[in-house]
């Protein structure tokens, strides 16, 4: 092939899933307009999304999260569950703790709101398709506090009273002795404690207790 010959390669190949007739042929006129980007579809919902994305192997999605007939976040999750490559980048108008974070943990490869100006949405597309984070700075601002901040402990107070003491190695009858609890209330205790955290015996409750931070805190 002679070399002065254009690249015929579609570029980034993208679908779009708004439930918002506007959004989408908005979205499509970008992207459309500019080299480097190849709209194959779109989708009105989440449902719809994940079959277009298994059909069209697009390399990004850009998906929005609230729509009727299925949300984002439960298409980013199936999406995930299949194994589907395509790297998700989340563009909403919603920037809460209840909806970036959920996002992200589902396997989200960006999250960007809706009034990011419009260079900054065709780079992050393209991060994206490399697989690179790419997030608005509310929500990195966001996740960077979520990280810092402890999750809250699973257990009630008197719970973490409990495990504290088996950690030490106390038995049942002390450990009632020292919280003026019966020894029957302390299995009562214990019972919930391995529930909550999942597991079956007192050394895999500390070592979990550990893991999550409920122990020395």
């Amino acid at each position: 092939m002679p070399d002065n010959l254009p690249d015929a390669s579609p570029g980034i190949s993208l679908i779009l899933v708004d439930d918002h007739p506007v959004v989408r042929n908005g979205l499509r006129g970008m992207f459309e307009a500019v080299p480097g980007f190849t709209v194959l579809g779109e989708a009105s919902n989440g449902v719809e999304a994940v079959e277009l994305a298994a059909d069209l192997d697009p390399d990004v999605i850009l998906m929005d999260l609230r729509m009727p007939g299925g949300g984002g976040l439960d298409a980013i999750t199936e999406l995930t569950r299949r194994g589907i490559r395509s790297k998700v980048l989340v563009l909403t108008t919603w920037d809460t703790d209840t909806d970036t974070l959920p996002a992200i943990e589902a396997g989200a490869t960006g999250y960007l709101l809706k009034d990011a100006p419009q260079d900054d949405l065709f780079n992050a597309v393209r991060q994206a398709a490399e697989g690179r984070t790419v997030l608005s700075p509310a929500v990195a601002s966001r996740l960077v506090t979520a990280v810092r901040t402890p999750a809250p402990s699973p257990l009630a107070a008197r719970e973490r009273q409990v495990l504290e003491l088996v950690a030490k190695g106390t038995p049942n009858r002390d450990i009632a002795r020292e919280l003026f609890i019966s020894e029957a209330t302390v299995k009562t205790h214990l019972s919930h404690i391995f529930t909550k955290l999942g597991v079956t015996d007192r050394a895999a409750a500390v070592a979990k207790g550990y893991e999550q931070g409920i122990l020395g805190r």
